[in-house]
């Protein structure tokens, strides 16, 4: 299930829709990101996503169908939004259930670094002195670089 939305959702039903789908699984996980109240540039005001929704989806679609083969995942959830946000807003939301907790947290894991380095998005934060298009961090890219060592290893 994967849902790009300009629409807002919240935490606790889309916990209640995913467990709907993962009945039977030993383990489930849940990542929720919210917009941050403050950033290097200051105090946010606005978060504006844009995506180009086919190829967001179908990279989306892509990172999930690898996490599921790779950790034999029951059932896996992401929702991302676009548009306006204010902080505090859910942002993204990812679940994984799978028969051990080991494998679920890990997918939960490799599919955020996916969203936060490879994903089709384009972030503009405005705060007081301005706006600015903010791009993935170093230590974001750090992250996701394990889990290609871990495929040569």
């Amino acid at each position: 299930m994967i849902r790009v939305t300009d629409q807002p959702f919240t935490i606790s039903d889309a916990v209640t829709e995913f467990e709907r789908h993962a009945a039977g699984a030993g383990a489930i996980v849940t990542f929720s990101g919210l917009v941050r109240p403050q950033s290097a540039e200051g105090e946010v005001v606005t978060l504006h996503l844009q995506a180009y929704a086919p190829m967001t989806e179908n990279g989306i679609r892509h990172a999930v169908d690898a996490a599921a083969i790779r950790w034999s995942l029951g059932a896996v959830q992401v929702i991302h939004r676009i548009g306006d946000m204010t902080p505090g807003d859910p942002i993204v939301f990812v679940a994984t259930a799978a028969p051990h907790r080991r494998a679920a947290f890990e997918a939960a894991d490799f599919l955020m670094d996916y969203l936060k380095t490879d994903a089709v998005f384009w972030k503009k934060e405005v705060t007081a002195s301005g706006s600015h298009w903010i791009e993935p961090r170093a230590e974001d890219y750090r992250d996701r670089s394990r889990w290609k060592q871990q495929e040569e290893s």
